[in-house]
This record gives C-alpha cells, structure tokens and sequence, in this order.
C-alpha cells in the first residue's frame, strides 16, 4: 500500500488557524466542519500567523439576544464578530475571535436571495473572518475593498459571487 504523501504547505496553513465549533442550534442542514475550515482558512490573510477562532452556530433567540447585548439592535442577524484584539496584531500573540452565525437568518436570506446555503455560509464565514482581522464597511471606499476581497475568496472557494444581484 502506498504511503500518502504530505503536502507540507497545507499542514503549514492548517496549523495557522486553531478551530472549534459549537452548535446551539437546531437547524437540519448546518455547514459541514470541513467547510467551516476551508472558508476560515481561505480568509485568513498572510500576515496573520496563527489565529484561535470560534465559531458558534446559533438560533434566532440567541441570536437576537446577542445582537441586542452587544450591537444594540433588537433582531437577529446573520453573523457577529468578536475579535479579542480587534484585527490588530500582537506580537507574540495569535489572533483571538469568536463568529456567531444564527442559522434560522442564513438559511431565510439564502432562500430569499436564491442563493446556495453552502455557499452563503462560506461567505459569511468569510466576511466574519475579515472582520476579525479588522476589516470593515462602514465607510464606502472600506466597503468596496472588504467586497472585492471577499468575492475573490469565495470564487476562489468554488462558489459564485455573493455580491452578484447587487451589481445589476
């Protein structure tokens, strides 16, 4: 029997990014773990050398409660991100955060957008992940940077561009 070769480089991306999962919800159909890992991995820019994240999949109670307690916003949304460090780096020290995604909202805007749930999840995922690394939206010139970036990963992901229906 032959001997499985290994890929030193991807070992090496492996072990830059720290996983665990929890699930807090009841949801049929949930990203499968190897999914969750390619996007987070996918996402993860090269300057970041190791990065402990969690995600955590909720339902639309939690959710809300948590928009509520840390947004200020009393409704649920899609994902939350959590960055211990706020994207910067320390040196020394990993990148720490925490994705919340709340399944009952994913899987309602996936449907309304006829979009692939597989794929809205890898790219909220992805979206999540760049938050964690300081990236944002609120301003225009952030938004089309974090949308650009974010669509070349997901199409380099396999899936097709989630910003598509907005550019009609």
């Amino acid at each position: 029997m032959k001997k499985a070769k290994r890929h030193p480089l991807l070992a090496r991306l492996r072990a830059r990014l720290e996983l665990t999962l929890d699930l807090r919800t009841d949801a049929a159909i949930l990203p499968e773990p190897a999914l969750i890992r390619r996007a987070c991995q996918a996402a993860l820019q090269r300057q970041v050398k190791l990065a402990q994240v969690s995600i955590v999949i909720v339902d639309a109670a939690e959710g809300r409660q948590l928009n509520n307690d840390y947004r200020g916003k009393d409704y649920a949304t899609n994902v939350l991100s959590f960055a211990l460090n706020e994207g910067e780096t320390v040196a020394g020290l990993p990148l720490f955060g925490d994705l919340v995604l709340c399944a009952p909202v994913v899987e309602k805007e996936a449907a309304e957008q006829n979009k692939d749930l597989m794929a809205h999840y890898a790219h909220l995922l992805v979206h999540g992940m760049l938050h964690l690394q300081g990236f944002d939206h609120e301003e225009d010139d952030e938004a089309e940077a974090m949308e650009a970036l974010e669509t070349v990963i997901v199409k380099r992901l396999g899936y097709p561009d989630p910003y598509h229906e907005e550019q009609h």
